[in-house]
């Protein structure tokens, strides 16, 4: 078992390396072709569309590799693509709605936006259901690295936030494509020909993820969106682009390693033959995630103001203020995003919506104090400090966990 995650995280680790390498080295060039105040529009349209993509199938999406029959399987595939179908519309009104009341033309871009990402989600898991980790790792490649490489070349054509917008989203259905292989049990066509009693059963079978990780997924997202509105709201349009590039990028690393790891940790935690084994795999996942952290927020604490402006030029010297201050609210995420699978894992998706929700509230509360008390950098100091406290508990709840009697799984 642990050889197996250990070949595994390394196949998606290599394959997330090229991914996020491709973006980093490009993204000294990606800031001289675009402005603060355009990445600024792009980050707005991209969060929002973010929010929506991320519940795009209500996380029934996340239920496939606890699915062991084919059938079902393909059941739960049809479920999932007629959710994403809806969403889809749901985004063409929030799109056009954007695009009225903020005068941002970008966002009727919205709809493929949330196709696009919720797609990838959604067919990753598939993949990562049938433990297709070479697969995933080119599509990791192709998603971020190629998303990068597009907005490169668009970015040439002077097509400004537009091209910042164009370039992930067709990344991201080119990898929704090549995901798309094999199809379920009676083809792709078959999904929408289901029997209603099939997907009415396979829906109330995991029916904790919609009504549980779904707030808890959307409530993550939306505290994005809500910084996104609030640094506009409150410092204009550029503070939005040093605050959107300074997370894109410090967050990099837990999208590579994160990523990886939780893409093998789930279907492993669900499979574990005993709570021990499945506590043992969370412990030494979460110290291998701290020793990681620790020197990525040192750098960023000592010399982010100097690296951001050397790397992505000097009208981004700004930026790197906000990496200094952001460092321990990006190293805690570090380590917390990949272990947020353990709570799908265990059947404690009530337990995680309870806290996540504290969590949002902590966060725009930090953000909000922060803004009033000193501007741009004041928010980032105010999040890292409101989230030390709520990540420090995560943290200590998923060591010394004791729910494991109520998941007849690991009972």
């Amino acid at each position: 078992m642990r050889h197996g995650l250990f070949r595994a995280t390394l196949t998606l680790l290599a394959g997330g390396a090229l991914a996020q390498l491709l973006p980093l080295l490009l993204g000294p060039w990606i800031t001289r072709l675009f402005s603060p105040n355009e990445f600024g529009h792009f980050s707005l349209v991209w969060s929002v569309a973010t929010n929506l993509a991320v519940v795009g199938c209500a996380r029934y999406e996340f239920a496939l590799p606890l699915e062991k029959d084919e059938s079902d399987a393909a059941l739960l595939m049809g479920l999932c693509l007629r959710l994403l179908l809806v969403v889809t519309a749901v985004a063409v009104v929030v799109g056009g709605l954007l695009a009225w009341r903020q005068q941002l033309e970008l966002a009727w871009w919205l709809p493929l936006a949330v196709l696009a990402g919720a797609a990838t989600q959604w067919l990753t898991l598939w993949a990562s259901r049938a433990q297709r980790f070479q697969l995933l790792a080119v599509a990791r490649v192709l998603q971020y690295g190629g998303g990068a490489l597009a907005q490169v070349a668009l970015g040439l054509l002077q097509l400004g936030a537009w091209g910042l917008l164009m370039g992930p989203v067709l990344a991201g259905l080119a990898t929704a494509v090549l995901l798309a292989r094999p199809a379920p049990v009676g083809g792709w066509r078959g999904l929408l020909r289901q029997p209603r009693e099939g997907l009415q059963r396979l829906a109330r079978r995991h029916r904790d993820f919609p009504l549980l990780n779904t707030p808890h997924a959307f409530a993550t997202a939306l505290q994005d969106s809500l910084a996104m509105l609030l640094i506009a709201a409150w410092a204009g349009d550029a503070a939005a682009g040093y605050w959107a590039l300074a997370l894109r990028y410090l967050k990099a690393p837990a999208g590579l390693v994160g990523g990886a790891l939780s893409q093998t940790l789930y279907p492993r935690l669900v499979a574990a033959a005993s709570a021990a084994e499945a506590l043992a795999l969370v412990r030494k996942s979460m110290a291998l995630l701290v020793a990681l952290a620790l020197p990525l927020m040192a750098v960023l604490m000592l010399w982010g103001p100097w690296l951001f402006a050397r790397v992505f030029g000097e009208r981004w010297h700004d930026a790197g203020e906000l990496a200094r201050a952001l460092a321990p609210y990006i190293a805690l995420h570090f380590v917390a995003s990949p272990l947020s699978v353990a709570t799908m894992a265990w059947g404690a998706q009530a337990w995680a919506l309870r806290l996540a929700l504290v969590g949002q509230a902590a966060f725009v509360l930090g953000l909000v104090l922060g803004l009033r008390w000193s501007g741009l950098i004041g928010a980032a100091w105010g999040v890292s400090a409101a989230m030390l406290l709520y990540f420090g508990y995560f943290f200590w709840a998923l060591a010394n966990w004791k729910g494991f009697a109520e998941h007849e799984r690991l009972a």
